[in-house]
């Protein structure tokens, strides 16, 4: 009988809807099976295809809206900034503009979401979404508080809308591979993971303008606090403020810290203890979220977790003043009682090449396959099934993510109830899982 890898062919990738190069790097019998998976199914005509309103028109949601025109049309976009919307709607060929995402909702043919707004923005039109009756791709990270997770979760439930959220590399067969490796015993017991992420900027003190006219500052800030504009509080840079975000911890976190949970089957629970420190205080007056640091969790299977940051020069397009060494490689490192794997974009090594080159048995215990992530999300549309990212998922990927940051700034350690979602005799602690939201805004839709 022939192996896997021997009944791969450039014919059979092809055919299958893949490229070599989405196979590069890959042993020839994971290869084989990649391209052995079958392609998301495109509407078969114009009838088939979903309305989708984009919801944040920045660069992320305006490329998630392109991926996502593969698999439906875009029918309207939303943006509190008038420039960005406008542009959108001219580069997806939408038929309708918006500034208020709850009356973009009203549009007659919107059938899906696509979420590309700020961190702090995610919930609350994903709430209204499923509530309206919409299935959601949300970009990740899913939540600006594990309290906003537990809440979006039930509503899914209650809802039974779909809800994909875009941390894209469980769509990739390299990260699929090191975590089926690691989870059927390739590398010995798994020990250690170690998950680096890029540093943060700490820049400032910034200074106030006067706000763009095209811009809705007021309801750009939402449930966060009122504050004066700042031109490096909005867009891509966001993200570096506490009030919107959790900087580098849960921006890249939400991705790298995922594929952890992935490997040591804690997908659904989360580690049990965490500590952290700062390399790095913010500026006063600068971006709030600390760039620079190294936090430690503890898994109740014994397995512990640093996830740090690593020098990453202009990763944002804002200097960071680092310059990393080799070793200092943005991506998944999973060590074990028998060697090593590590997994980044576009690249998997191990201690010893055998551990990828050898084929698994056909009694292994295989996870989840997607070979595309929007295509899922689509694919679940049509069939009710759970997306590879279901909120749940996203939702504790992102809390290991949150703890974190919860431990930066309490600079404590942390002893953490997974199944509780809550901190064991900590009311200080506590106080962060959720966030005080600025009036009108609130969870309860």
């Amino acid at each position: 009988m022939l192996s896997n890898a021997q009944r791969f062919s450039r014919r059979t990738a092809v055919k299958s809807g893949f490229m070599l190069a989405g196979c590069a790097g890959l042993p020839a019998w994971f290869a084989a099976e990649t391209a052995a998976l079958a392609a998301p199914e495109e509407p078969k005509s114009p009838n088939d295809m979903p309305g989708i309103l984009l919801v944040g028109c920045g660069g992320q949601g305006t490329g998630d809206a392109r991926q996502a025109a593969k698999f439906g049309k875009v029918v309207a976009v939303c943006d509190v900034d008038s420039q960005h919307a406008a542009k959108a709607a001219e580069t997806l060929k939408a038929e309708a503009k918006f500034s208020d995402f709850r009356k973009a909702l009203e549009h007659p043919g919107v059938d899906v979401i696509v979420n590309g707004t700020p961190d702090h923005w995610h919930t609350l039109v994903n709430i209204h979404a499923m509530r309206a009756g919409k299935d959601v791709y949300s970009e990740k990270p899913l939540t600006l508080t594990i309290a906003e997770g537990k809440k979006l979760v039930d509503v899914a439930r209650q809802t039974q809308r779909i809800l994909q959220t875009g941390s894209q590399q469980r769509s990739d067969a390299r990260f699929r591979l090191a975590c089926e490796l690691v989870r059927n015993g390739r590398i010995g017991k798994l020990k250690h993971i170690l998950t680096m992420l890029p540093s943060g900027p700490a820049e400032g003190p910034f200074k106030t303008q006067p706000v763009p006219a095209e811009l809705d500052w007021d309801l750009w800030l939402g449930q966060a606090p009122a504050v004066d504009y700042v031109p490096e509080r909005c867009h891509v840079k966001f993200r570096f403020w506490y009030d919107y975000s959790g900087g580098t911890v849960t921006d890249w976190g939400a991705h790298h810290n995922d594929i952890a949970q992935w490997a040591n089957g804690t997908e659904r629970s989360g580690p049990v203890r965490v500590e952290a420190k700062s390399l790095l205080d913010p500026v006063p007056g600068g971006y709030t979220a600390i760039g620079r640091y190294q936090i430690e969790f503890a898994y109740a299977n014994g397995v512990t977790h640093t996830c740090k940051s690593v020098p990453r020069e202009n990763f944002y397009g804002v200097p960071t003043g680092e310059r990393g060494s080799a070793d200092e490689r943005n991506g998944v490192r999973f060590e074990g009682t028998d060697g090593w794997i590590f997994v980044t974009r576009g690249k998997i090594d191990a201690s010893q090449p055998e551990l990828l080159t050898q084929e698994l048995p056909a009694s292994a215990e295989r996870l989840y396959a997607s070979n595309n992530h929007m295509g899922n999300f689509f694919e679940c549309v049509r069939t009710r099934k759970q997306p590879i990212c279901e909120p749940e998922i996203g939702h504790r990927s992102v809390s290991v993510c949150h703890l974190g940051v919860i431990a930066l700034r309490t600079g404590r350690k942390l002893q953490w109830d997974p199944e509780k979602e809550q901190f064991i005799d900590d009311a200080a602690a506590n106080a962060y899982v959720s966030r005080e939201m600025r009036k009108p805004w609130t969870l309860d839709v």
